[in-house]
């Protein structure tokens, strides 16, 4: 992080869009935001090769000035298991590959993202629990139990570090477990499995 920091390499953004509403702690999007870009934010670690290229791809995509040089240093950086940023070793090979890979891709299109409804600012004071609460009340209205819902859900759990459970998210949006189970796919269900192996 220290080389991120001290070599102003940008690695979280909020998103361009307008909000439906704006609030002292951040914004909420009705329709939901693909903007917002957030990386290495929690103590999650990227666990395999598909997260990796998304991180590196993001990066190149967020620094519209980096050279080639810097890139490929940042690559390095964050693809070496000693810095903490994986869980896993990658030979030069693969992630000489994995560069070239980004190379090629066209910037004008951002990298795919996760929809988000609801983003907070850095530095609001809020805990988890405050956090969770605004997302379950902005979000968490009757008649609105869909996958949409609970994906959102999911998602902001994940991004404050908690394991997702259906009892959480049913909490949050303020329905039975039942209900939870009755609206998730196995999509959903997979999705979550692979959430909570970053946490």
């Amino acid at each position: 992080m220290k080389y991120l920091n001290d070599n102003r390499i940008v690695y979280r953004r909020y998103s361009p869009d307008k909000p439906t509403k704006e609030y002292s702690w951040g914004w909420y999007y009705i329709e939901g935001t693909y903007g917002y870009y957030s990386l290495f934010n929690t103590t999650a670690k990227i666990t395999t090769i598909r997260s990796l290229k998304w991180h590196l791809l993001t990066i190149w995509y967020l620094n519209p000035s980096m050279d080639k040089t810097k890139f490929d240093k940042t690559a390095e950086i964050i693809s070496n298991k000693d810095n903490g940023f994986t869980t896993f070793n990658i030979s030069n090979t693969v992630l000489n590959s994995l560069i070239n890979d980004i190379y090629k891709q066209d910037l004008e299109q951002p990298p795919k993202n996760k929809l988000r409804k609801i983003v907070f600012r850095d530095g609001t004071g809020l805990s988890i629990s405050e956090k969770l609460s605004i997302v379950g009340k902005l979000i968490g209205r009757k008649n609105m139990i869909d996958e949409e819902s609970i994906y959102q859900c999911m998602v902001d759990l994940n991004h404050n570090g908690k394991k997702i459970t259906i009892g959480l998210i049913a909490g949050l949006l303020n329905c039975s477990s039942r209900t939870i189970h009755r609206n998730m796919s196995q999509q959903l269900k997979d999705e979550k499995d692979l959430l909570n192996e970053k946490v």
